[in-house]
């Protein structure tokens, strides 16, 4: 059966342009209802621009859909909840949310202003708690919702100049993980996207050619955040990674750990090899599950 989202409402921040503006556009071409976010401010978070989210719910309409334009600042506590506040009170409901609005504001770390740390944790990662914090009694109620919370490779491998958005990338992550299990029981699906794409933002880290600009579109991320929205996908805490019409699945593993009875740091330096190897690795659900297998071995 195709993918259908008729019937549902969902709310995608930082959809004003790049990735937010195509998972937008795609989840309404699917039949959603979409609050379209964007405070429309530059790369690194100043000024504000209402037409950037407008423009969006333009094209949404004349292709056929339902959209509506919200210009609140993620890093308001009460601006996000008042973005649930209008879909709830345009549409009745909200099903789905895409936390997806973010800046750069990169610097060496030994250069990196306290303020430009705050401000960028403040987007990406106090952005992602507030929508979630006030979303969350909604979709416990109904016993229903899909979250796509945006990661970035940054977050797991690190990119130089990039400590505060790396930092908040990887408090997403953790975010999600523990969202996943607190709405396992209400059929709340959390999970994170980890984007390829040639817009605004990568393009100001490095030069893309015409033709990796096609290649790399953001239009090719779309499909796999409308998977995720939709009441077919039924997976929670996976990082999907979605660039240049190629899906994929990045983990955090456990791998078998190594028993030094009574070790000291020569032990370790003598074994160091085989704590640091992957083989035998595993992807964990939950802290309480690793702990059961560790004690599991232990007895062995």
């Amino acid at each position: 059966m195709p993918v259908s989202l008729l019937e549902r409402v969902a709310l995608v921040t930082g959809a004003g342009r790049g990735v937010g503006r195509s998972i937008a556009m795609d989840l309404a071409a699917h039949g959603a209802k979409v609050i379209v976010n964007d405070l429309g401010g530059t790369l690194d978070g100043e000024d504000e621009d209402i037409s950037v989210a407008e423009s969006v719910v333009r094209e949404i309409e004349e292709a056929g859909g339902t959209a509506a334009a919200n210009t609140g600042d993620v890093t308001s506590y009460e601006d996000a909840y008042n973005m649930i506040k209008q879909a709830i009170d345009t549409w009745g409901r909200l099903d789905i949310l895409v936390s997806n609005a973010g800046i750069l504001r990169d610097r060496a770390l030994h250069n990196l202003p306290e303020a430009d740390w705050l401000k960028v944790l403040a987007v990406h990662l106090n952005g992602g708690y507030n929508l979630l914090h006030h979303a969350w009694p909604v979709f416990r109620q109904q016993h229903y919702g899909r979250v796509i919370l945006t990661t970035s490779n940054s977050g797991f491998l690190g990119n130089f100049g990039q400590s505060n958005y790396a930092a908040a990338k990887a408090g997403l992550i953790g975010l999600m993980n523990v969202a996943k299990l607190e709405g396992d029981k209400y059929n709340v699906m959390v999970n994170c996207l980890n984007p390829g794409a040639a817009t605004r933002m990568t393009t100001s880290v490095r030069e893309v050619s015409a033709e990796q600009k096609a290649a790399m579109s953001p239009d090719l991320v779309a499909p796999a955040v409308t998977y995720m929205a939709s009441d077919s996908c039924e997976t929670s805490g996976m990082i999907i990674t979605a660039a240049s019409g190629s899906f994929g699945r990045a983990a955090i593993v456990q791998n078998e750990r190594v028993a030094i009875p009574d070790a000291t740091a020569d032990d370790v330096e003598a074994h160091w090899d085989k704590i640091t190897g992957l083989d035998n690795s595993e992807v964990w659900w939950s802290v309480r599950e690793t702990r059961a297998a560790f004690e599991a071995k232990k007895q062995e």
